[in-house]
């Protein structure tokens, strides 16, 4: 028999109090920005913060939980633990997730989904994994209450995430549900949108926080934008949209609404500097005005239909920055060449005195801005290496 691992616990001296749960958790965060998620975490509240390739894990009461569900806004999915176990045959994974009391996480009237991730493990398809997983939650509680749960795989109640590294299983249960980058605001995107997760990345790279302008010269979506001035003004990422956690038999009601209370207190009413975004696309622009609209930001932000090359600084400092074209968008590389050539005229021209952050996926292309970066981020667009630089425009 495969024997558990339980990553659940209870603080001393609270162990009536299901608030008083210590759980362990685990946010999944795309590559690059895993410190600055931990450094979310901390922030909240969490403890025993580890930085890892791929995500942060953490411990925290359920509140702790709560919080990061409504305020981490570089993280993709936050993972509540269940237990461990070692898993090199397919009957060691159907018996370590039976161990499991799922009767008190399900109940046949609800449906389930189990998603599987793995590597450098003895089994090697995560689809038969997560088949073999889903078997063994709806024989125990076929046999505990005489019928089964149904699965979903699109929206459902109890979402089950299976990771087997090194022949090591991890069970978890997803809390978000929906991705967390999906505020719920953006629904007009362009051809390559820029994610919600790595447009805050970017923000808090540059430290910007509402007290200079800042101006997106190529705001696409108006994402950077929006999400530049929903985090200066303190307001919960999840604010307004429905989370998986909300499904589950032990969800809290009353503690999410006294958390979602403390976290919206902290809002501030408006921003005292400007904050633009400028694209030559009418329809871009169209598109980041109804987002701004759904994102309630419409009176903090402006949008306007000019070439970034006609744009013009709107104080002696503040903070621009720039997502250009890699070349997936555009046609030639001559016109590419010309594209990131313009962009250092314009950073020298017009932007003197101000701080410049340009996201770069071909380092090649970004040298042709002409100026030396003072520093250089790592982060990744998807599956796309890059660099965020930034520029002192002195």
């Amino acid at each position: 028999m495969t024997e558990l691992h339980s990553v659940l616990h209870r603080r001393p001296g609270k162990e009536s109090s299901r608030e008083g749960e210590l759980l362990g958790m685990f946010a999944t965060v795309p590559l690059g920005v895993e410190e600055l998620t931990a450094v979310e975490l901390s922030r909240l509240g969490a403890d025993q913060v580890t930085a890892m390739r791929g995500g942060v894990s953490f411990t925290g009461s359920r509140s702790v939980l709560y919080r990061s569900l409504l305020q981490l806004r570089t993280a993709s999915r936050v993972l509540m633990q269940l237990g461990q176990f070692s898993c090199k045959t397919p009957q060691e994974l159907y018996d370590g997730i039976r161990a499991i009391p799922w009767g008190e996480l399900l109940t046949p009237a609800m449906t389930l989904a189990v998603d599987c991730t793995l590597r450098d493990s003895v089994i090697t398809h995560s689809h038969f994994a997560a088949l073999k997983a889903k078997d063994a939650i709806v024989d125990l509680l076929r046999d505990q209450t005489g019928s089964r749960p149904s699965v979903n795989t699109r929206s459902p109640d109890l979402r089950v995430n299976l990771h087997i590294a090194k022949n090591q299983a991890t069970v978890s249960l997803d809390a978000a549900g929906e991705s967390l980058d999906r505020r719920g605001w953006r629904l007009d995107r362009n051809e390559a949108p820029l994610r919600e997760t790595l447009a805050a990345a970017i923000i808090m790279h540059t430290g910007w926080d509402g007290t200079v302008p800042l101006v997106d010269l190529m705001c696409g979506s108006g994402t950077l934008v929006l999400e530049g001035a929903a985090m200066a003004l303190n307001r919960p990422a999840g604010a307004g949209r429905k989370f998986g956690v909300m499904h589950w038999l032990g969800f809290d009601q009353s503690l999410w609404e006294r958390v979602l209370r403390d976290e919206q207190a902290k809002v501030r009413e408006s921003l005292e500097v400007p904050v633009l975004g400028y694209d030559r696309d009418p329809m871009a622009i169209i598109a980041c005005r109804e987002n701004a609209r759904r994102a309630d930001l419409a009176y903090q932000v402006s949008f306007d239909r000019k070439r970034f090359e006609d744009a013009e600084p709107c104080g002696h400092q503040g903070i621009v920055v720039l997502n250009p074209p890699y070349g997936v968008r555009m046609g030639g590389k001559h016109e590419l060449e010309q594209l990131y050539r313009k962009i250092g005229e314009v950073f020298k021209r017009r932007f003197t005195g101000w701080t410049a952050y340009l996201l770069a996926g071909d380092l090649e292309l970004a040298k042709l801005v002409g100026l030396k970066p003072s520093r250089r981020f790592v982060l990744f667009n998807g599956p796309l290496e890059c660099r965020l630089l930034k520029y002192e425009l002195y």
